[in-house]
C-alpha cells in the first residue's frame, strides 16, 4: 500500500508570504524579543497598517489570511459601556442623596493625603448633571467603536489606567498651582469627573479610525484624527474665559497624553500582535498640525530616547518606506518558508514510507 501524501500544491506556496509573516508574529509575541518600543525587529516583515473603514474591499476569492481585520465603526452599545454608564449615573445620584460623600470620593488636595483612594475613585464621580449625561453619552458612543477591537479586558484596563494616572496628576497639578499662585481655592476645590478618560478615547479613535467623522454641532463634523488637538485648544481657551474651568484642563491634557503614551509604546496591539504602534500616523507630531513640526519633533525624539533607551542597535527596525527593500524582504521570507515547507513535506513523506517498509518485513 502506498502512502497517501499529495505533493505540495501551488496554492500552498502561494500563501507562503502570509504564512511566514503570521508565524513570525506568533514567535515574536511569545518571546518578546522582536519588539523594540512598539516596532518589529529586523527579521520581521513590514507590519500591516491598521485598515481604514474606507479601505477597498478585497476582490472575490482573494485570500486575506495573515492580514489584520479591518477596523469598522461599531453599531451597538456594548454591555460593558452600559454598565459603566450605570456607575457614572449612580455616582451622581449618590452625591445628591449624600453630599458629604464627595469628601471621600473626589480629590480634595488638602485632604488627599489621608484619603489616598480618592485619586482612583474621582474619575467615576460626576458632580453635575450635564457632566454625568455628557460623560455617559461619550462613553457609549466611543466605547461602541473601541471595545469590539480591543476586547472587554483591554478596554477596562485602559479606563482604570487612564483614570488612575489622571487622578494622580490632577492632585500634583493642584498642589503646584497653589504654591505658584498662593490661592487656597486650589486646595479645597473638589476634582472629579470622567473627562480625562473621554480625552483618552479620542486618542484611541485617532489611532483606530482616524477618518471617522465625529459630530460637533448640528451641521459641523470633525475627523477623529484632529479631535484631540481641537479639545486641547478649546479647553485652553475656555480656561481663560471661565476661570473655574481651569480645574478641568489638567485632567483633559493628562488623559490625552497618558493614553497616547500607553497606546504608542506599551499596549499589545490586537490587530498586529505587536507592542505599541510605531506608525508615523500615530506619532507625537501627528497630534498637532504640520506647521508645529519644529516644536513637536524634538518632543517626539525625547519620548523615543526615554522609552527606547534599552533597545540594542541590532534590533532597530528596518525602514519599510523603501519599496525595493520591502520587496527584497518579502522575497527572502518567501524563500525561507518554501525551504521549510519542502523540508516538512519530505519528512512527512519519509515517515510513512519507513513505517510501510517495516510492516512488510
Amino acid at each position: 500500500m502506498t502512502p497517501n501524501n499529495p505533493p505540495t500544491s501551488p496554492s500552498l506556496i502561494a500563501t507562503a508570504p502570509r504564512l511566514h509573516q503570521t508565524r513570525q508574529q506568533e514567535e515574536i509575541g511569545s518571546s518578546g524579543r522582536g519588539e523594540i518600543c512598539g516596532q518589529p525587529s529586523a527579521v520581521m516583515m513590514e507590519s500591516q497598517p491598521l485598515q481604514e473603514p474606507t479601505a477597498t474591499a478585497p476582490a472575490a476569492g482573494e485570500e486575506t489570511a495573515g492580514a489584520p481585520p479591518a477596523v469598522v465603526p461599531g453599531k451597538e452599545f456594548t454591555r460593558t459601556c452600559k454598565g459603566l454608564v450605570v456607575l457614572l449615573i449612580g455616582g451622581y445620584v449618590l452625591l445628591q442623596l449624600l453630599p458629604s460623600s464627595l469628601n471621600y470620593l473626589a480629590i480634595i488636595p488638602s485632604k488627599t493625603i489621608p484619603y489616598v483612594w480618592t485619586v482612583f475613585t474621582a474619575g467615576y464621580i460626576e458632580q453635575v448633571l450635564p457632566g454625568a449625561i455628557g460623560s455617559s453619552l461619550g462613553l457609549l458612543f466611543c466605547g461602541k467603536d473601541i471595545e469590539p477591537v480591543w476586547g472587554r479586558k483591554e478596554f477596562l484596563k485602559f479606563i482604570i489606567l487612564v483614570n488612575s494616572i489622571c487622578g494622580i496628576l490632577a492632585f500634583c497639578f493642584a498642589i503646584g498651582l497653589y504654591y505658584v499662585t498662593g490661592k487656597e481655592s486650589f486646595l479645597v476645590t473638589p476634582l472629579s469627573g470622567f473627562h480625562g478618560c473621554l480625552a483618552g478615547f479620542l486618542v484611541a479613535l485617532k489611532q483606530l479610525l482616524p477618518n471617522l467623522e465625529l459630530p460637533m454641532c448640528f451641521f459641523w463634523k470633525i475627523k477623529a484624527k484632529w479631535m484631540p488637538f481641537f479639545v486641547v485648544c478649546f479647553s485652553s481657551i475656555m480656561a481663560f474665559i471661565v476661570p473655574d474651568s481651569i480645574n478641568f484642563l489638567p485632567t483633559l491634557v493628562s488623559g490625552m497624553y497618558v493614553s497616547w503614551l500607553y497606546l504608542r509604546y506599551f499596549q499589545r496591539n490586537p490587530l498586529t500582535g505587536l507592542r505599541g504602534d510605531p506608525s508615523d500616523d500615530f506619532s507625537f507630531p501627528s497630534l498637532f498640525p504640520a506647521a508645529m513640526r519644529p516644536v513637536t519633533d524634538p518632543v517626539a525624539n525625547l519620548f523615543d530616547r526615554m522609552l527606547c533607551a534599552r533597545s540594542r542597535p541590532s534590533e532597530v527596525a528596518l525602514p519599510v518606506s523603501d519599496p525595493t527593500k520591502a520587496s527584497r524582504r518579502r522575497e527572502r521570507g518567501e524563500r525561507v518558508l518554501e525551504e521549510r515547507l519542502a523540508g516538512d513535506h519530505a519528512a512527512d513523506t519519509e515517515a510513512p514510507a519507513r513505517g510501510h517498509g517495516t510492516a512488510e518485513d
